[in-house]
């Protein structure tokens, strides 16, 4: 197992990345949360410049946003996940924890999270 920081230490060994990592070694890197993707697809670059074949990107949830998709697309690093915003939103929904109105609203949000306000 090996830990990808954000970027370099400042201080130590200046390490970007802590634990063993072979040249050629085959990897997947583990998140939580995507939304743009940027930050683990700089993990993604980190891991290759060092050496490993980065297989894809494992995580809990994705927003499923426009710029996040075509941020993997264009990394072409394959993406999986356990779940999403449309599975939460529609779970929501169906257990009653938000009405139609809301759900409105939290599809207007997902496809321009940017530009999105709430209009009352």
């Amino acid at each position: 197992m090996i830990y990808i920081r954000s970027k370099k230490k400042e201080h130590g060994k200046a390490n970007q990345i802590e634990g063993k990592l072979d040249k050629g070694q085959k990897i997947v890197i583990i998140e939580d949360l995507i939304s743009t993707g940027q930050s683990v697809l700089d993990a993604c670059t980190a891991a290759t410049n060092q050496g490993a074949e980065v297989l894809g990107v494992m995580a809990i949830f994705t927003y499923e946003l426009e710029s996040g998709k075509r941020n993997f697309e264009k990394n072409q690093t394959p993406l999986v996940t356990l779940t999403n915003y449309s599975t939460l939103i529609d779970t929501a929904l169906a257990n009653k924890y938000i009405d139609e109105k809301e759900l409105a609203l939290l599809q207007a949000w997902k496809k321009d999270p940017e530009h999105w306000e709430l209009s009352v």
